[in-house]
């Protein structure tokens, strides 16, 4: 998937766990775990939230490559 991120990183810097981040960004504890394992990719209003949360850029946790990994 093209789009990474930090966002395991920031919540252990930080120490909250995935249901209270999930809290405070409005959406469930499942909804964090899918983006940790890059299995969803965030609307950017809640990728700007979750910034916010962590009083970060949007380019400091999610990272987007359109590098194949096939080559």
């Amino acid at each position: 998937m093209p789009l990474k991120n930090r966002l395991k990183e920031f919540r252990a810097r930080d120490k909250i766990n995935q249901s209270e981040l999930g809290k405070l960004a409005g959406v469930s504890r499942q909804t964090i775990s899918l983006i940790e394992r890059g299995d969803y990719s965030p609307s950017v209003t809640l990728a700007l939230k979750i910034a916010r949360i962590f009083n970060t850029s949007v380019e400091d946790i999610f990272t987007y490559s359109d590098e194949e990994d096939s080559e």
